[in-house]
């Protein structure tokens, strides 16, 4: 149907030079007749385009075999053209039959007519490679997402084990001391290990699930430190439903536990806040310990942790869609600082195959 209209538009369009008010009825129909032939025609030019032995990049080779298409099928094209003329009463069924008839419809608009058809063949051609190269987008596309997906997993299957590893060696240092706290301390462990597995297909969730997997390890940090550690949390309601990274807050809390606290004989406070600015979520993990060395530099003194949290997050949130730093605080110990787009958990707006 839209084929149908696109050539009785060009029909209507190439009658109008020679319409008036007294003849209008010949032009516009011949014109007709010259284009609905043309729409004819040109399912058997893409058919034969489609049957040529050639790829896709041998353009010349099928350009060649079209110089000897176009021949026989121009020459179809005027039988289609007088039969067409014929149907709409422009002209007896008999010419076709004339012994000069292609003779005059050669003289009349050869060279036009073999122009119309390198144009459909023009138009054919671009419309197979704009095919060819959205294929080739798509398939590129899918190849970067698998590639960025197997990157993301590689990096939280490397997180993981790191986690458990530090977790049993806290446990471990219980046992003997106190094994009723060491007991409590592998119930929760048993929990941080079922909210893992359950999570393990997923880079993101929401902010709630994350903060419920940090509470076991912080219950686990709570009965090793007793009144020696305190935590803070100034967590925003809304924020509960924003989509964050899986398991991010548990690398940063341990940090500022291990690195900035335990080495204190009195302990001290890690805090946590996250509230809502504009579209952005932004994240902060202080604690008030011995901070950062002097020399101390993200990109190559990051332990484990830090180092795959943030390469995490630099893949979820890719072109600086996202920030991470860390520091020295002004009154002692160390701020994380992190930057994400808001978005609510569930709603499918991150690309992760542009990471």
């Amino acid at each position: 149907m839209a084929a149908a209209l696109l050539w009785s538009i060009l029909g209507v369009l190439f009658a109008l030079p020679g319409l008036s008010p007294h003849n209008w009825s010949n032009p516009l129909l011949g014109a007709l007749a010259q284009w609905w032939s043309w729409g004819l025609m040109t399912p058997l030019i893409f058919w034969t385009d489609a049957r040529l032995p050639f790829k896709e990049h041998q353009l010349g080779m099928r350009i060649l075999a079209h110089l000897v298409a176009s021949v026989a099928l121009t020459i179809l094209y005027f039988y289609v053209f007088v039969a067409m003329r014929a149907a709409l009463g422009l002209n007896a069924w008999g010419v076709i039959a004339e012994k000069r008839f292609l003779l005059n419809a050669f003289h009349g608009g050869l060279l036009w007519s073999w122009l119309v058809y390198w144009v459909i063949f023009g138009v054919r051609q671009t419309f197979r490679y704009y095919e060819h190269y959205l294929a080739s987008e798509l398939r590129l596309e899918r190849m970067e997402r698998s590639f960025s997906q197997a990157r993301l997993n590689a990096l939280r299957m490397q997180l993981e084990p790191h986690f458990l590893f530090n977790a049993l060696n806290t446990i471990s240092s219980q046992v003997e001391r106190d094994p009723r706290l060491a007991r409590s301390m592998i119930e929760h462990l048993g929990d941080l290990l079922r909210l893992s597995l359950e999570s393990k297909d997923k880079q993101e969730v929401p902010f709630a699930e994350e903060m419920e997997f940090l509470e076991h390890y912080l219950a686990i940090q709570k009965i090793r430190f007793g009144d020696h550690l305190k935590i803070d949390l100034a967590i925003a309601p809304e924020v509960k439903i924003a989509s964050v990274p899986s398991l991010f807050l548990q690398p940063l809390v341990e940090n500022a536990i291990r690195h900035g606290l335990s080495r204190r004989s009195s302990g001290g406070t890690v805090s946590i806040s996250a509230l809502r600015t504009d579209n952005r979520l932004k994240i902060r993990v202080l604690d008030d310990g011995v901070g950062l060395p002097s020399e101390w530099n993200l990109q190559t003194s990051a332990g484990l942790g830090l180092a795959v949290t943030r390469q995490r997050i630099a893949g979820l949130y890719p072109e600086g869609g996202s920030g991470f730093a860390i520091r020295n605080r002004e009154g002692g110990g160390t701020e994380v600082e992190i930057d994400l787009p808001f978005r609510v958990a569930g709603e499918d707006t991150h690309d992760v195959a542009k990471a």
